[in-house]
């Protein structure tokens, strides 16, 4: 009889416990609809942490890690989704790695990152990430050849957003490779590739006139130019 008595208020008690998730569960996932109607990310990372946590899901975390990244906050992404290179990752979770350590300057694994995603699915964009990482490390080979993949299969349609200035802007993913090679080409030789990297950076700007970074390359390069020769 006891343990009859026992056994019951354990299944009473577990019944109570599942009853008290599913409402829980239901209250979060209102207050998640909420707070995307609301445009409210904050409240969003806040309904799926307690979502997470009474129903856990890789697919949440991913997602939630993606949202720590909007809000810019790469130490909690990687803290949400770790830091390990898996290759059964979703594409999303080793987007969120890559970007995540790229913003934190650790770019041997941001490279990491890149290049699995690379690999998945090779296309322009990425290979301009690579390549300015790459250069960033002395890979300029590596970068050299991302560079020239990026070249041979851009269109022009495609873009690439640049945030160096106080308010950020967009450029032709054309001009932005372009430009990278003739960072590339200088970097090799400062001496004897001077004028070649010249023409390079206005090729950019002969696509994108208002392309920030590149006007600014330009400047150093024609100061460069105009130094007297030893």
């Amino acid at each position: 009889m006891k343990k009859i008595t026992i056994a019951l208020v354990m299944f009473i008690s577990a019944m109570s416990f599942a009853q008290g998730n599913a409402e829980l569960k239901a209250h979060y996932e209102a207050y998640y609809k909420q707070m995307k109607n609301q445009g409210d990310v904050q409240g969003v990372i806040n309904a799926m942490t307690h979502l997470d946590i009474l129903t856990p899901s890789q697919a949440r975390r991913d997602t939630l890690a993606y949202l720590y990244v909007s809000e810019g906050k790469y130490v909690q992404a990687l803290n949400t989704i770790g830091i390990e290179k898996n290759a059964s990752a979703s594409d999303l979770n080793v987007e969120v790695k890559a970007i995540s350590f790229k913003n934190l300057n650790d770019i041997k694994r941001a490279l990491e990152q890149y290049n699995v995603l690379f690999d998945r699915s090779p296309n322009p964009s990425l290979a301009y990430e690579i390549a300015d990482l790459m250069m960033q490390n002395n890979e300029d080979a590596g970068a050299k050849a991302k560079i020239e993949y990026g070249l041979k299969n851009v269109t022009d349609d495609m873009k690439r957003a640049f945030y160096e200035t106080q308010r950020p802007y967009e450029t032709s993913l054309k001009a932005a490779l372009i430009y990278l090679k003739a960072l590339n080409l200088f970097k090799e030789n400062q001496a004897t590739n001077l004028d070649a990297a010249l023409k390079l950076v206005n090729d950019a700007l002969a696509i994108d006139p208002n392309f920030n970074m590149a006007k600014r390359t330009r400047e150093a390069l024609e100061a460069k130019k105009a130094q007297p020769k030893n």
